[in-house]
């Protein structure tokens, strides 16, 4: 739930922020001049572009969201039996351990959408986040081929 909250809080902020830059590059543009014309377009790119990564970002969380829950409900969400260090931190050895496992797994069942998700946690757990994310993606296009 907090997670929820600081991302909700976050989102906001940016929103108000790519309002307070449009309206900049608004008024650069009703100046008219070639210069500020050209300055205010650019600026308006920024929260375009902003207002897309939100969007993705957004979509992507709500899906992983939705596999979660359907793999809740089968019973088949990975139990996290990872070693902690005294800090709390994930024992790397027992990650990798745990990472092992899951891409055998996963190597084992290639079009299996649970696999590739408990691989992207296994991934996250390792703390290689690009990885984790492609492996969730590709879990949320099995996903959807799946239910088509």
């Amino acid at each position: 739930m907090r997670a929820k909250l600081t991302y909700f809080a976050l989102a906001g902020a940016l929103v108000a922020y790519f309002v307070l830059v449009g309206s900049r590059g608004v008024l650069l543009i009703e100046q008219g001049t070639p210069l500020t014309v050209t300055f205010g377009a650019a600026v308006l790119v920024l929260p375009l572009i902003g207002v897309w990564f939100l969007w993705q970002t957004t979509q992507f969380a709500r899906k992983a969201g939705r596999l979660a829950a359907e793999l809740e409900a089968e019973g088949g969400l990975p139990v996290d039996e990872l070693k902690r260090l005294p800090s709390g931190r994930i024992d790397r050895d027992s990650a990798d351990e745990v990472f092992a496992r899951r891409r055998a797994e996963t190597e084992d069942a290639p079009d299996d959408w649970r696999c590739w998700f408990r691989l992207a946690v296994a991934y996250h757990d390792a703390r290689d986040t690009p990885r984790a994310r492609k492996a969730m993606q590709r879990a949320i296009a099995l996903h959807g081929h799946e239910a088509a």
